[in-house]
């Protein structure tokens, strides 16, 4: 009988460790979620999994306006990957995540240039901000900062279209994608 009861425990506890096997515990998972959040931000974020239907499972609610998620190794993304953003841009990160999956970058191209042409392209909150942090691993990725303004252009911003002056600029100007594109970040 004793037996009988070492070896279900000894199942049940292999059952266990297997399922969680390759999988950061969720304090880990959301420690790492956060590490491209502003500091002062980082207590009230948000912090989601996206699933790959494109719906997310929340790890963690928040109390202010930021949303962060480890995207690593996704299609499209580096390694290392995690990003914050806006809850505002939710619905853009679903849609993006969508394209994403397409594996050529032409046809992956083509149907962004698609959307945005008909108008289905979902566009970010204007004014907000994109933290990424991403490279081959987390000791050598580097953190990217980009403000979103979707239909902005040069002219009604007085910013350059180009990174030829050195300071920031606009890039994708005129397209749900302009952003800001914030030098040395």
């Amino acid at each position: 009988m004793t037996r009988k009861v070492l070896l279900a425990m000894g199942v049940l506890a292999i059952s266990a460790s297997a399922t969680t096997f390759g999988q950061a515990p969720p304090a880990e998972a959301i420690e790492r979620a956060l590490l491209a959040a502003p500091r002062q931000a980082r207590d009230g974020a948000m912090v989601i999994k996206w699933k790959a239907d494109g719906t997310y499972d929340t790890l963690r609610p928040g109390t202010n306006r930021i949303v962060c998620y480890d995207q690593s190794g996704e299609p499209s993304e580096q390694p290392f990957a995690i990003q914050c953003t806006s809850v505002g841009n939710l619905e853009r990160v679903a849609q993006n995540k969508k394209f994403e999956k397409e594996p050529d970058r032409n046809v992956r191209q083509a149907a962004l240039e698609a959307a945005e042409k008909d108008g289905s392209r979902v566009k970010p909150e204007y004014g907000s901000v994109w933290y990424s942090m991403s490279g081959k691993d987390q000791s050598s990725a580097r953190l990217h900062i980009t403000i979103a303004v979707p239909g902005a252009t040069a002219a009604s911003t007085g910013l350059p279209d180009h990174n030829k002056q050195g300071g920031a600029w606009i890039m994708n100007a005129g397209t749900s994608s302009a952003h800001i594109m914030i030098p040395g970040s």
